[in-house]
């Protein structure tokens, strides 16, 4: 599937800052035999002082920004074309979940690839006994882990609810999960957290969501921001497949992959700091348009 994706964030603050600096994670990645970015382009406003691309260590794309002048808004504008491929996965090559522990044992690699990155705590995720408790009693050590990672993702979309108030994105995991209910960024954080409790390496995936479904399709939950969902790894044949517990189904042509992170934390759309006093407020809209359906 062929997308324009466009997007505007917008902060606004009452008190003029007097310098910045930050980190965009706003770029869609090119990924082989899944996703291809045609065109990417970005605009600033005001114009920093300085802008530069690089690559962080999970092969994302990230523009690095930085305000010496005095400023009182910064608007960020980003216009894209991708072409999405559907994932495609052997689901016959499924281990079962009691050899995990092995098959991660045997890994031995330490690129961006390498599910040991995934494995642990994380920055904004550490273990939570109520969070493997409830993984552990939806699974069995003789399940598929396909099969574990699938009731998983069906079991949060049942029992959270979907609530654009309810959370930030400073809420911790455990308080998300208490109050059951939050946004995809929640959804996404519980599952991975759910996944590696029980051995299961899982990671943060930030992009976008088709805007307007097909016809005779529901409009999927989170489609009108940057959207968040989960990769999880199931051993060596199948590698990482990606789930969205937000809308309960596998992430496919519909998802458009800005990165990859550990949890949230690696990959906010904008992080960085000000020299600010005050308060700030901030808007963000996004569009996903489809322009053509892919030949597979």
């Amino acid at each position: 599937m062929l997308y324009e994706i466009s997007m505007n964030i917008t902060y606004v603050y009452d008190i003029p800052a007097a310098g910045g600096r930050q980190r965009l994670y706003l770029a869609p990645k090119s990924i082989p035999d899944v996703q291809t970015v045609n065109h990417f382009s970005i605009e600033v406003s005001p114009k920093p002082s300085e802008i530069f691309t690089s690559h962080d260590f999970f092969g994302n794309d990230v523009h690095s920004i930085a305000f010496r002048e005095s400023h009182s808004k910064i608007s960020f504008q980003m216009n894209c074309e991708v072409m999405r491929e559907p994932q495609k996965f052997n689901h016959s090559k499924s281990p079962d979940l009691r050899s995990m522990d092995k098959l991660l044992a045997n890994q031995t690699e330490i690129s961006a690839l390498s599910p040991w990155h995934f494995a642990g705590a994380s920055p904004r995720l550490r273990h939570v006994s109520e969070i493997e408790a409830y993984a552990k009693a939806l699974v069995q050590p003789d399940m598929p882990v396909l099969d574990v990672v699938t009731h998983i993702n069906q079991s949060l979309h049942r029992d959270l609810t979907f609530n654009s108030h309810a959370t930030d994105v400073h809420t911790p995991v455990e308080v998300a999960f208490e109050n059951k209910h939050g946004v995809c960024q929640d959804f996404s954080h519980i599952m991975i957290a759910c996944l590696r409790s029980i051995g299961v390496p899982a990671g943060y995936v930030s992009g976008f969501l088709r805007t307007f479904p097909p016809p005779g399709k529901p409009r999927l939950e989170g489609a009108d921001a940057m959207h968040a969902w989960v990769r999880a790894w199931l051993g060596p044949d199948i590698g990482w497949v990606e789930l969205d517990p937000t809308n309960n189904i596998f992430a496919g042509e519909d998802h458009i992959i800005t990165a990859y992170g550990r949890d949230y934390s690696d990959v906010a759309p904008v992080k960085g700091v000000l020299r600010i006093a005050g308060v700030q407020s901030s808007s963000h809209s996004v569009d996903v348009r489809p322009l053509e359906v892919s030949a597979n």
